[in-house]
């Protein structure tokens, strides 16, 4: 049906739609393909205020390296400043954060939604106005007691802070989720002989399974791509790529490299892409599954 209505459009607005959808993907996708672009050159070039066309011929960056791209400022960062450790620090935040939010959301969150009480939406406004408040302001309070406890400047520390900062979200996107799940399905596997957590491991779980991706990938990126958190409560020698990538700019006492920071960000953005695409579906079952309830 769909594909019939599509051949009865007129000619004219199809290439109309077709035309603004090829220009809305070229608009969307021209900040990080000229950016990958321009780490492939020396700063002179990239930046160049004469003549902005040496971004893209690389006359300078020729007649520096001998070839019109190089890859300085991969080897920089990557190498000279050690951005693989930042990587590492990344994934291992990235990864806790996510299974520890996933793990309390999908409890608390199977929880709330069954539950018939009415502190439920008083709790669920709280962990709300939480989430609503700045982190730097929440980052704050904690910093006396792990200066005292000496826990200042630790993954795990930031770990923890990130948890508590993202977890009304994921309870929050969880919730809603469970809410669109039928409470008869929990009945019929009591009937079934099943306990409350067993029906909730069982039946619950892989039907809301893209729920719990697609919460899981929104917790992954405010962990991936948080700056005010991790540059307060990580020492220079733990932190992650953000801070890192900030830290190459340098400072108006210290001189920075700034083709470091273009490859580290070019280098810190692909994942994502890579991620995205790869639950794209999961991610758009999430979603509408979330968005009709009932």
């Amino acid at each position: 049906m769909s594909s019939s209505a599509a051949t009865r459009r007129p000619l004219g607005l199809r290439l109309l739609v077709n035309g603004f959808t090829l220009f809305w993907l070229i608009l969307a996708a021209f900040p990080f393909l000229w950016t990958f672009w321009g780490s492939f050159k020396v700063e002179l070039d990239f930046f160049s205020i004469a003549d902005w066309t040496n971004a893209l011929t690389g006359t300078l960056t020729k007649a520096t390296h001998g070839s019109s791209v190089t890859g300085v400022g991969y080897e920089g960062a990557w190498i000279q400043e050690e951005f693989w450790k930042a990587g590492i620090n990344t994934t291992l935040v990235c990864i806790f954060v996510v299974m520890t939010s996933l793990t309390i959301g999908t409890l608390g969150g199977y929880a709330l939604s069954r539950s018939g009480y009415r502190y439920t939406f008083w709790l669920l406004i709280t962990a709300l106005i939480f989430r609503a408040m700045p982190p730097i302001t929440l980052v704050a309070g904690y910093l006396l007691p792990f200066f005292e406890w000496n826990l200042w400047g630790h993954l795990a520390t930031t770990v923890i802070v990130l948890v508590a900062i993202n977890q009304p979200f994921t309870l929050w996107m969880l919730h809603s989720f469970f809410q669109s799940i039928p409470k008869e399905l929990d009945e019929s596997a009591k009937v079934d002989g099943c306990t409350q957590f067993q029906a909730f491991r069982h039946v619950i779980i892989p039907v809301m399974w893209p729920g719990v991706i697609t919460t899981g990938l929104f917790s992954f990126l405010l962990a991936y791509n948080d700056f005010a958190v991790t540059s307060m409560l990580l020492s220079k020698d733990n932190q992650t790529m953000i801070p890192k990538i900030a830290s190459f700019m340098g400072t108006t006492q210290t001189e920075g490299n700034v083709m470091f920071a273009v490859a580290a960000v070019v280098s810190a953005t692909a994942p994502l892409f890579v991620l995205v695409m790869f639950f794209q579906r999961q991610i758009v079952s999430g979603l509408t599954a979330g968005a009709v309830k009932g």
